[in-house]
């Protein structure tokens, strides 16, 4: 019980949440809205968080996700513009998203450069080289809205997806050696290092593998609507961050589990439509977001300051 008090914690917070907003405000549970609240604001986060969870427990960051985000979905959307089928497009934006997580990867894992200025570099250089060639202009993917299943069906695919990945990551990480591998290194990398483990392969992965969940997240995102805006993605490195964080996942590497990630960001992602349904006004969100990422960061030094001693 001790092991997982964050992640219990968090949960407790959600579901107090959740049971007062069905006290005061029945109509957040109203089905439409909030079936397209979770397909479109928490689907394609959580597939992305969970690609930002193996990272930072590996001890890394990675905040380019946003442009890379951007970058995949105009690219598959092009795609689609041209004729191309969604069979097609969809692992063409997996495909370039992995290469772009392998480019931070081997500047990082392979020349030991910081990770939070490969990523911040490659962040710009994403984000404004898509700025020049677009200039702002939207790509028309009508045809292929919500992978042509229809919105409804398209809705739970969606969730289904998300949710899939998410449990699939969280089994792998428990029961599998390579999810093992990246606690290790994540925890101490030297000590993984003499253990067999090779840290500067397992660190490139996380970000081959971050970089191939944000393609597909940016497809699950792009195929929402008609138009694949080139501008999306803004923020997506701090929405999942934040997620992570406030889940359990240790900001200095080898601790967390996907389950409490969930947790995280459907705390999060909760925040806004309640204060709407409430009442209350929109700007409290950033601040109360703001607190409990505080919250999570320091109980996270806490716990690693009694460790420690």
């Amino acid at each position: 019980m001790k092991k997982y008090f964050r992640e219990l914690s968090v949960a407790s917070a959600l579901g107090v949440m959740l049971v007062a907003l069905a006290i005061w405000a029945p109509k957040f549970y109203d089905a439409q809205p909030l079936l397209t609240r979770l397909t479109s604001q928490v689907a394609p986060t959580l597939v992305v968080a969970c690609g930002m969870a193996l990272v930072i427990i590996a001890r890394q960051i990675d905040i380019s996700v946003g442009s890379q985000f951007a970058l995949c979905g105009v690219c598959g959307g092009l795609l689609l513009n041209h004729g191309a089928p969604i069979a097609a497009a969809l692992p063409a934006a997996i495909l370039l998203g992995a290469l772009l997580g392998a480019f931070n990867g081997a500047l990082i894992a392979g020349l030991g450069l910081p990770s939070i200025v490969v990523t911040l570099a490659t962040m710009v250089t994403w984000r404004e080289a898509l700025r020049w060639k677009r200039s702002g202009v939207f790509v028309d993917i009508t045809p292929a809205q919500w992978f042509g299943l229809g919105q409804s069906a398209g809705q739970w695919t969606m969730l289904v997806l998300a949710l899939a990945i998410m449990v699939a990551l969280a089994l792998a990480m428990r029961r599998l050696s390579a999810g093992r591998f990246v606690y290790a290194v994540g925890t101490d990398a030297e000590a993984a290092r003499l253990a067999g483990i090779r840290p500067r392969l397992v660190t490139f992965l996380t970000f081959v593998f971050i970089g191939a969940l944000t393609g597909l997240a940016a497809m699950m995102s792009a195929v929402q609507s008609p138009q694949v805006d080139p501008n999306a993605g803004g923020g997506l490195e701090l929405r999942t961050i934040a997620a992570v964080v406030v889940g359990g996942v240790s900001i200095s590497g080898g601790r967390g589990n996907l389950w409490g990630v969930l947790a995280g960001l459907l705390l999060l992602s909760s925040i806004n439509p309640a204060l709407t349904y409430l009442g209350v006004e929109a700007y409290w969100e950033k601040a109360i977001q703001g607190t409990i990422i505080l919250l999570a960061v320091v109980a996270d030094g806490v716990r690693s300051r009694k460790q420690n001693r």
